[in-house]
């Protein structure tokens, strides 16, 4: 599977996990999907509603949920999945992330901020509910 977008998205999750570090960033992807592959169309920001750990978690509630599904059905698009940061960690997902992330088919970015600065941006899929793969990013402008 892949993803494409357009570089003004990706600097926007880059941003927004400056914007939030040294605790995680998370949003929604909004888009289609087709022909194997999501297309981004928009972002929807999110506030990491955790209470305790923002440094190394996130909690999107189904408030949020709620607000983004509705945003995405007025531009007739849908929710094909997740961003978020790592602070001074990989941009990879760790085992809690895959305990607690997407669904089979979406998108799920993450950005790597390292003291403040964005580095790397991935983007992975759950083939099945047991692994991520890496999916590839085509960026279009």
């Amino acid at each position: 599977m892949a993803i494409k977008v357009k570089s003004q998205h990706l600097d926007r999750i880059r941003q927004h996990g400056e914007q939030t570090y040294p605790y995680e960033c998370c949003g929604f992807l909004l888009g289609t999907t087709e022909n194997g592959a999501n297309i981004l169309h928009e972002l929807y920001p999110a506030e990491n509603e955790r209470q305790d750990s923002q440094h190394n978690r996130y909690l999107i509630t189904p408030e949020q949920y709620r607000r983004a599904d509705a945003h995405a059905r007025s531009l007739r698009l849908g929710i094909i999945g997740y961003y978020h940061s790592h602070p001074d960690h990989p941009a990879r997902p760790s085992g809690y992330d895959l305990d607690h992330s997407c669904w089979p088919g979406e998108s799920y970015m993450i950005v790597s901020v390292e003291r403040g600065k964005a580095t790397d941006l991935n983007s992975f899929n759950k083939p099945d509910y047991t692994r991520f793969e890496q999916e590839e990013i085509h960026v279009e402008d």
